[in-house]
């Protein structure tokens, strides 16, 4: 993890965007910027918690241990986004891991600061906890698809989920690169099984894969699959 001389813009994130005017000085004076090649950890599971990371720039998948030698991944984080939120209760250790999918670029926020910025800004103290309802809510459905979705219904959930998340080219290609093992720890299953599918999806031609990137040719029949298992 590299430290950035020059910091964000003060504007793209939403601390910075819904904090009041006069707070921004103090963000400014606070804040740390890092850049985190792709592979690099923001973050280990079971560290003790010590701030919050807003991503402004590239891509971040948050997993954590799940079994002998397995990972699950819990959700991916885009530009915008925050990580490293889920720490902040009781206990204030990290209860997930924070992986770069490609270079990086954060803005650090220390935890003494963070809560001294709740106190004071209302407005961003409100849309964080509709950002912890909502994602309280993804959890708990994603958690039920494991138990009760079969794992093709799965597998179609998180590619319409993230085509909604990234966005995708004329092409329908996901903006966004990710291999199957990351796919397979998305939806809690092996390799083996995600790559299987895959290629029936590939053949129903209802996507189309080139390297790590996946476009969804066909969202309605994609839908259809995800509907039908469910």
């Amino acid at each position: 993890m590299k430290k950035d001389k020059q910091g964000c813009d003060l504007q793209s994130c939403m601390l910075c965007n819904l904090c009041i005017p006069a707070w921004k000085p103090a963000i400014a004076a606070h804040r740390q910027n890092f850049t985190i090649k792709k592979g690099q950890l923001l973050f280990s599971e079971g560290d003790p918690v010590n701030g919050i990371y807003f991503v402004n720039t590239g891509k971040v998948k948050v997993h954590k241990h799940w079994g002998e030698g397995k990972e699950l991944i819990v959700r991916f984080a885009r530009e915008g986004d925050i990580v490293g939120h889920r720490g902040v209760g009781s206990e204030m250790v990290y209860p997930v891991s924070a992986t770069a999918l490609e270079t990086v670029n954060v803005c650090f926020i220390d935890l003494a600061f963070f809560q001294a910025t709740l106190k004071v800004n209302h407005d961003f103290l409100q849309a964080l906890m509709m950002f912890y309802a909502s994602e309280l809510q993804e959890s708990e459905k994603n958690m039920r698809n494991l138990v009760h979705m079969p794992v093709k219904g799965r597998i179609a959930h998180a590619l319409l989920s993230l085509m909604k998340k990234f966005g995708a080219n004329e092409e329908g290609y996901i903006n966004m690169t990710l291999s199957r093992q990351d796919l397979a720890s998305y939806t809690g299953t092996t390799y083996e099984t995600a790559f299987r599918i895959m290629s029936d999806l590939i053949q129903d031609n209802i996507i189309a894969i080139s390297g790590k990137s996946i476009a969804v040719k066909d969202p309605a029949r994609l839908a259809l699959v995800e509907k039908e298992a469910g």
